[in-house]
């Protein structure tokens, strides 16, 4: 079995791929072996040091595998189950893992275990931001930042799915179709035009009801340029960097508007809300509302260059760890 561990916080060469022993599970755990891991860029944050672990730690949120072996007191989980998570305890890059069931899902038998791995993080991050940090309506004109990336994708399909106006933003050309292809009605490749000022011209100087933002520092300012009276930036990611301090009397008292910062945690605190929010994925992906193309696969042995990629921002969509 192997695991990668990191023992100091830096860029992706910390990265260690170790050799590991796992005793058998305890009290409400099981046993997995990982079939596939996600790729997120939280694990980016949890290795550079900007979500501080306590080191040496081991890294990756999300998989998707089967149960090998299972400790006392489990009831709703057997043997041979196919499982998938996505949430603490870290772990998931690696060969097999211990995992608490309390935070572990059935995956339906015609879900795939690469599809699983990526739906889990990105899907209920999708659904969450759509459906209770801000509960969208037929009609209404939202932007998405980084449209075309693993998040965005499934972010732009769903909110297409449900009649939105999607203003999408991306980083090149070459992302532009992508973007369209997930259901944006208008794509903005934000290193070639101002996009605030293209949102007011798409929305006739209206602006948007909501900002759904995963980059951060670099579109701050702007997006709140773009959001109408009373509307909500919804920030719930750092791919550009952390956003500097908010000045409330610069940024919302003008609009009058709301600022969250939310996570999955804050929507999954229950088994009943981890279900819900996994269920509902899952059938909006059996139904087709949401479709995953895997743009890149690379073996456990490779994280550092998958770790590389991500950053850069070479991945065009979701990707994934295979063990």
């Amino acid at each position: 079995m192997k695991a990668a561990i990191i023992s100091k916080n830096g860029g992706p060469e910390v990265l260690e791929l170790k050799d590991i022993q796992l005793d058998n599970p305890k009290n409400n755990e099981v046993l997995i072996e990982n079939k596939a891991i996600g790729l997120n860029y939280i694990d980016t944050y949890h290795r550079s040091g900007l979500y501080p672990l306590k080191l040496p730690s081991h890294i990756g949120m999300e998989g998707s595998g089967i149960i090998k072996r299972i400790g006392p007191n489990i009831k709703n989980f057997k043997i041979g189950d196919r499982v998938a998570y996505a949430s603490s305890p870290l772990g998931s890059y690696a060969t097999h893992r211990i995992f608490p069931v309390e935070n572990l899902v059935k995956v339906p038998d015609k879900i795939e275990f690469e599809t699983a791995a990526t739906l889990m993080t990105k899907g209920i991050t999708a659904f969450y931001l759509l459906n209770k940090t801000y509960s969208v309506t037929p009609g209404e004109s939202i932007l998405i930042h980084a449209a075309a990336g693993g998040v965005g994708q499934i972010l732009c399909q769903w909110a297409k799915s449900l009649g939105c106006n999607v203003i999408g933003t991306v980083g090149s050309d070459d992302k532009i179709y992508v973007a369209k292809n997930s259901g944006c009605n208008h794509v903005i490749n934000y290193t070639k035009e101002n996009f605030a000022k293209k949102v007011l011209e798409i929305t006739k100087s209206l602006g948007v009801s909501v900002v759904y933002d995963g980059v951060g520092k670099s579109t701050f300012d702007k997006s709140i340029d773009c959001l109408k009276i009373r509307g909500m930036m919804i920030s719930f990611g750092n791919a550009s960097g952390p956003v500097d301090p908010i000045i409330v009397n610069k940024s919302i008292q003008p609009k009058g508007l709301y600022f969250t910062r939310p996570s999955g945690i804050h929507y999954t605190q229950t088994r009943e809300q981890l279900e819900e929010a996994a269920n509902k994925v899952f059938e909006m992906f059996k139904n087709k509302k949401i479709k995953v193309k895997i743009f890149k696969k690379y073996p456990l042995a490779n994280i550092i260059q998958a770790h590389e990629d991500l950053e850069s921002r070479k991945i065009i969509g979701a990707a994934v760890i295979i063990p």
